[in-house]
């Protein structure tokens, strides 16, 4: 077993796309999770979370985080340092751009250490609530009009995320 999971929920396959990537930058020292079908045992053991969502709508959270998340807020989470990362449309969307990072967010803010928050720098958008004070509380990601930046924000996320997970 590897000390990181990633749990992601898609809809249009990006999410999971954008998680493969993840684990292979991870050197494959990580495992995946879809929450479609995850225990919460399943991921139990690791030290380490990586969340991942699309937002849907109007800032909505993907629908299989939707429907997990109560759950897994209700989990102990003590002791685990979190990462989140979302996807969203930053041009058509413009105005609520991943926010449905910002609900897992305020979810488990209270109950674990959350780290990888991202200056927002380089964002092309007109507002979020994923931003507090110039910081998006994760890692934003735009595979529909910014798809020529994932892989650069992605290696430089992970490189941050190598000195909070020893």
């Amino acid at each position: 077993m590897n000390k990181i999971a990633i749990l992601y929920g898609t809809s249009g396959g990006n999410t999971e796309s954008v998680a493969k990537q993840l684990q292979t930058l991870f050197n494959g020292e990580a495992d995946l999770f879809n929450v479609e079908n995850v225990k919460i045992e399943d991921f139990q053991p690791y030290p380490y979370l990586i969340l991942g969502t699309s937002t849907t709508g109007i800032g909505d959270l993907q629908d299989d985080w939707d429907s997990f998340l109560p759950t897994f807020a209700k989990t102990d989470l003590a002791g685990k340092t979190v990462a989140i990362f979302a996807l969203g449309d930053s041009a058509s969307f413009s105005s609520s751009f991943a926010e449905s990072m910002r609900v897992i967010y305020d979810a488990i803010k209270d109950k674990t250490k959350i780290v990888g928050q991202v200056p927002d720098e380089g964002y092309t958008y007109d507002d979020s609530t994923a931003v507090i004070d110039g910081t998006w509380v994760g890692l934003p990601l735009d595979e529909d009009n910014e798809y020529d930046q994932t892989s650069a924000r992605l290696e430089a996320w992970v490189e941050s995320l190598r000195k909070e997970f020893v």
